[in-house]
């Protein structure tokens, strides 16, 4: 419809497109972050796996108890005539060792299973452990500056000089054996990985608007860098907190290995590879291998999923 000049009326200008949109157009995305995390997260098979093969080991562990034939750490229950047999004997209680049998008679399956539960356990404490110290070192050091940051920060660098094997060797001989001692010497490990990485993060955020509006506004500072700042650096400590699992699974697999980590009377999956060490050229493979799998196959899944949070929690990788 025109007018006389032959021009088109505003209204019916604007209703055209407005109808063709109302038309075509598609509703809002109403993507929300998780749900866009875990599409990125997702976008990798290999990870995706990984995590089901993960919260398979960690489901497994848990329920030991039920799922295994043997409690390998009843020394009573064990027969010495059962020691070093093949995978699918008949063990002397009646039930088929699927895995075979170690130099003292436990059956590997049930002692990987509950293997796992101890590498599991002290990946996860030592890593809690070490993150809530390590935050707060790295948090105090980025809001303080001045000689707190630098005395912080030189430690970590002291820290961090010395292989973390050596000092975990030097502790747990120094401590004992035993869980809370591998505990605490993977602590001792691994905190100055979570501080530097809290602080780099965190020296960011502090330059940030926000901040300076916080500080105008008279909040204290602990609030400041619990409130404000720390959530803004979880996403990292999310990856370093993966990765450093891994890590503290495999230094406990290796204290034990070297006979200063576990007792034997607990086996862990590094004292489990140690038992069966001497049998290797001897033909019973087992003893060693199939532990040895299992370790492997619980780290690469967790550096998998480390890595693939890592591209999913930082926006310069996604593509």
């Amino acid at each position: 419809m025109t007018d006389v000049n032959g021009v088109r009326p505003l209204a019916a200008n604007v209703a055209v497109p407005h109808e063709r949109m109302r038309e075509g157009s598609h509703p809002a995305s109403t993507e929300t972050p998780l749900r866009l995390f875990i599409a990125e997260f997702l976008e990798s098979r290999i990870a995706a796996a990984a995590l089901a093969v993960l919260v398979l080991l960690v489901a497994v562990a848990l329920a030991a108890p039920w799922v295994t034939p043997q409690n390998p750490y009843d020394l009573g229950a064990l027969d010495i005539l059962d020691s070093r047999q093949p995978p699918g004997a008949k063990a002397s209680a009646g039930f088929t060792m699927l895995l075979g049998s170690d130099g003292l008679g436990r059956d590997l399956y049930s002692a990987i299973v509950y293997g796992l539960r101890i590498s599991l356990l002290v990946g996860v404490m030592s890593g809690v452990l070490a993150l809530l110290i390590g935050m707060c070192a790295g948090l105090l050091a980025a809001y303080a500056g001045g000689r707190t940051e630098a005395l912080i920060m030189r430690l970590v660098d002291l820290q961090l000089s010395f292989p973390a094997i050596l000092v975990a060797l030097m502790l747990v001989a120094a401590l004992g054996k035993g869980v809370e001692k591998i505990v605490l010497a993977l602590v001792a490990v691994q905190w100055a990985y979570y501080a530097r990485t809290v602080r780099a993060s965190a020296l960011v955020e502090r330059r940030k608007e926000y901040v300076e509006a916080a500080r105008g506004l008279a909040l204290s500072p602990a609030r400041i860098m619990l409130r404000h700042i720390l959530p803004n650096c979880l996403p990292p400590l999310i990856v370093v907190g993966t990765v450093q699992t891994a890590h503290a699974i495999a230094l406990e697999a290796t204290l034990s290995f070297l006979g200063v980590g576990m007792p034997p009377t607990e086996p862990s999956l590094g004292v489990l590879i140690a038992n069966g060490f001497e049998y290797m050229l001897s033909g019973r493979y087992w003893i060693s291998f199939f532990p040895g799998i299992a370790l492997l196959v619980t780290i690469v899944s967790i550096n998998l999923v480390g890595d693939q949070l890592r591209e999913a929690l930082n926006p310069r990788l996604r593509r």
